[in-house]
């Protein structure tokens, strides 16, 4: 299966579980009238959420620092 393929699949899943994530019946979960260190809990899980929701997607769209094993290194054209 090809690299972008399956990046556009796990997009496609991440974006389906922000939106379960953030709709209604998980939230009204947590529209109590309750503080977790100051903050109302509700604000607290939609920032939660949203946080990990861009973090996942920066995991899912960052390039691969290091080149597949596979691959022979780059050759330059000078003799040494």
């Amino acid at each position: 299966m090809p690299e972008v393929k399956r990046r556009n699949e796990r997009l496609v899943v991440l974006l389906v579980l922000g939106f379960i994530a953030l709709n209604y019946p998980l939230l009204s979960l947590f529209s109590k009238v309750r503080l977790f260190f100051g903050i109302p809990v509700l604000y607290l899980y939609i920032f939660t959420v949203w946080s990990l929701f861009i973090l996942c997607m920066a995991l899912v769209l960052e390039k691969r620092a290091f080149p597949s094993m596979t691959s022979s290194p780059p050759r330059s054209g000078k003799a040494e």
